[in-house]
């Protein structure tokens, strides 16, 4: 399909509701993509000219929790440039019937939309656009505005009637001309069709793109569900059956059920095994004799057995209660997930896929939704489905896990992660409380499979975690090494961890007792971690930040002319702020890595009083808690209302530690659990390499790492390598990835900048990479 996006419009596109902070999203859950770059000279978006042009955007199928925000996008883009830009309301719909449908768009119009779920400019099922007389008279509507770039958001059977569109084109104008409908020039003029297709489909299974608007949200409400249910079934010791949407897909189903830790899951593409009932109801009998006082069951709609016949939550009930006399409960989550059809679904859909299971060939099916799919449901059964002692490796090696820094939301699914792999692989796993001082002092105590049960979805540390460094109390945490045998490290940590890691490495010179393989796992709500585009926590966080300035700005909506200051966490390092403020539609951020002064604050208020005198009558400022010594909150916040007296008025909030509480995302659950799945393996790995004489030895610097994620990909990086690209005095990375997004904040907030966009609209050619069949490694 001939359709390009711009990569400037995903990264503003996929924000909304509870998933509005998916600009980071596009790195992680993706199948790797092969792309030419051609050699080309940069190109800046403000050179670029849409004077005399004419752009239209809709949404059309299912409707998706933001999609809002990439109807803004394109709007406020086009018109950056100078183009016109037109809302086509009710879809295609709307372009088939035309006259008030296709409404020209101004900046104000699409202000506040951030915020809203579905779409504000409707969607709605066009039959007759199907038809080639429906298109005739599409493309007659389209014509008589000049309209010849089209922005069409929506699944597959949207962007596909887009691509057979632009193919139809010519020869549509060719016929419009013969039926008198339009002048003969006009055929030239209007020659080519321009589309860009952006995916909204909350089941994230659509070739060719890393991330589909809508998918995270639907997370959001399930996870939310899920969680509240939890406290009322471990209360009453019920099971709970909670279905899904899925009717041909069951990848909400399976990333839910690893965000929330499900004691089972039923998904189309991998029908349980014959007997699966006898094996699910004593699984569910042995985790409440476990001492586990609720059981969780999560189906997808389309759930079926190895005969394709489908499996209901009825039946599910009906079973555990006549086996094991459980009180159970079944709740049906429906269009609370996103407030559309759950058709969409079908839409999605690839042939191969459902030919596939339609074949019984369930394997294939898998492999065909991708490696993302794949590794979601390997990793579940890992960390779900403990095997018995005897089908258990013995290794013979102690590892111990801890948490090193300020807590992070997601730490407890990361350690649940590292304790239950760690005993898949036959290792001893041992928990350590309150970090490195808790080492030193002793607190260190074996941790078995069932002790780390229901650990996913809560907030903060249960390990506890404290700031100390190794550094001063190496002997004791070296006594403590061998008192207990410890032969490796995992840390889950931000920057104070990255730093103990570099201070065990030089103290390997003086105690063989740190000569065992060690690594390190990013968690840290300020995402300043070297070597690493993100960490555990951040995601979390921006949700925080994100709904709080919804709140913000929605408190403002009556009383008009308020300015508000936000100060965001985060250190040194302006990645929440910057995001933040891209999410929740900011006017300005201000952070270190971007030096600011009086003159640049004063042409902020001066924005802003402009703005005032539009419909747009509220401002929203973010500011880095560190990012200047001297331009204080407070500073900014007097000086804005010294400066907007009679204009607006000023407010400031400190967001302070609400951006480190609350349950984990479903990102940073799944993120947490997966990216240290993979650590584990490679502590397997390096202890086998290692093993010599009887003894665990690893003093190279390759056994010391940290396991970061580099665009869409999980690497081990030795951690002496990193020290050069770490500026240790502000405990930042020296380079960004996030901070060439900060012109876009700025343009979508009516600014005037430089923005970079060569990488932009490029086609790209997308080649499935296949794993090796040997490979048995937990990947991203």
């Amino acid at each position: 399909m001939s359709i390009t996006l711009p990569r400037s419009l995903c990264k503003s596109a996929s924000r909304r509701g509870t998933g509005r902070r998916r600009v980071q999203r596009a790195l992680i859950d993706t199948e790797p993509l092969t792309m030419a770059q051609p050699e080309s000279k940069k190109i800046f978006f403000e050179n670029l000219s849409g004077a005399g042009k004419a752009i239209a955007v809709l949404t059309s199928g299912g409707d998706a929790q933001g999609m809002n925000a990439a109807v803004r996008a394109v709007v406020r883009m086009g018109l950056y440039v100078g183009a016109k830009v037109y809302f086509i309301h009710e879809g295609y719909q709307g372009m088939v019937d035309g006259g008030e449908n296709i409404v020209e768009a101004s900046w104000e119009s699409v202000s506040s939309m951030l915020q809203v779920g579905g779409t504000v400019i409707g969607s709605a099922r066009c039959k007759e656009f199907r038809s080639h007389e429906g298109r005739l008279k599409a493309a007659h509507n389209l014509v008589q505005q000049g309209i010849t770039n089209l922005c069409v958001i929506g699944g597959d059977g949207s962007l596909t009637g887009a691509n057979l569109f632009r193919e139809e084109w010519s020869g549509l104008l060719t016929e419009l001309v013969e039926q008198g409908l339009i002048e003969a020039n006009a055929v030239e003029k209007y020659s080519a069709l321009h589309i860009v297709g952006m995916v909204g489909s909350i089941d994230n299974d659509f070739c060719g793109t890393d991330m589909t608007i809508g998918t995270d949200s639907a997370l959001h409400r399930i996870i939310e569900v899920v969680d509240a249910i939890m406290t009322t079934a471990q209360s009453h010791q019920r099971t709970f059956v909670l279905e899904v949407m899925g009717r041909h897909c069951g990848y909400l189903a399976l990333v839910s059920a690893l965000a929330c830790g499900a004691d089972w899951v039923l998904i189309p593409e991998m029908p349980p095994e014959d007997g699966w009932e006898d094996k699910m109801c004593e699984k569910l009998s042995a985790n409440r004799a476990g001492m586990k006082r609720l059981n969780i069951i999560i189906v997808a709609e389309g759930a079926i057995d190895r005969s394709n016949r489908p499996i209901t939550t009825d039946y599910i009930k009906d079973l555990v209660v006549k086996c094991l006399g459980f009180d159970t409960r079944v709740t049906i989550l429906g269009h609370v997930q996103r407030g559309g059809t759950p058709s969409a679904f079908d839409r999605i859909l690839t042939q191969e896929v459902q030919r596939a299971m339609d074949g019984k060939r369930f394997e294939e099916a898998v492999r065909l939704r991708g490696r993302s799919f794949e590794n979601n449901l390997r990793t579940y059964k890992l960390l779900a489905h403990r095997k018995p002692e005897s089908e258990l490796p013995v290794s013979n090696f102690n590892v111990a896990v801890l948490n090193v820094g300020a807590p992070a939301a997601g730490m407890n699914a990361a350690v649940r992660s590292a304790v239950r792999v760690g005993i898949s692989e036959g290792h001893k796993m041992f928990a350590v409380s309150d970090g490195f001082e808790g080492f030193y002092k002793g607190q260190i105590k074996e941790i078995k499979w069932a002790d780390v049960g229901g650990w996913t979805g809560q907030g903060g540390t249960l390990l506890g975690t404290k700031r100390t460094l190794p550094g001063k109390h190496v002997d004791k945490i070296a006594e403590q090494m061998r008192l207990h045998n410890i032969n490796a490290l995992l840390i889950i940590g931000g920057f104070e961890a990255f730093l103990s890691l570099l201070e065990l490495l030089t103290a390997r010179g003086t105690y063989d007792e740190f000569c065992v393989p060690m690594v390190m796992v990013p968690a840290t709500v300020s995402n300043n971690v070297p070597g690493s585009d993100l960490s555990i926590g951040a995601d979390t966080a921006l949700n925080a930040i994100t709904a709080t300035c919804d709140r913000i700005k929605q408190s403002a909506s009556g009383t008009k002319r308020r300015v508000f200051i936000i100060e965001t966490m985060g250190g040194y390092c302006g990645y929440l702020a910057s995001v933040g403020g891209l999410a929740a539609g900011a006017d300005a951020a201000y952070i270190y890595e971007e030096p600011f002064d009086i003159r640049d604050l004063q042409a902020n208020v001066e924005h802003l009083t402009e703005k005032m005198k539009t419909s747009i009558q509220r401002g929203l400022v973010l500011r880095n808690e560190n990012c200047n010594d001297n331009y204080t909150t407070d500073f900014i916040y007097q000086l804005y209302s010294e400066e907007g007296r009679g204009v607006f008025d000023s407010r400031k909030n400190v967001l302070g530690h609400m951006q480190q509480g609350g349950a984990p995302s479903p990102f940073d659950r799944n993120f947490g659990t997966k990216i240290t799945a993979k650590a584990m393996q490679w502590v397997t790995k390096k202890l086998v390499e290692t093993y010599r004489q009887g003894r665990v030895f690893a003093n190279t610097e390759d056994s010391c790492c940290l396991l970061g994620m580099r665009r869409r990909a999980l690497v081990f990086q030795p951690v002496v390598q990193l020290k050069g690209e770490t500026d240790f005095v502000h405990r930042i990375p020296k380079e960004q990835w996030w901070l060439k997004l900060r012109p876009l904040m700025k343009i979508l907030a009516k600014y005037k900048t430089s923005y970079d966009v060569s990488d932009s609209g490029q086609l790209m050619h997308v080649v499935r990479n296949r794993a090796k069949e040997s490979d048995a490694s937990v990947a991203m």
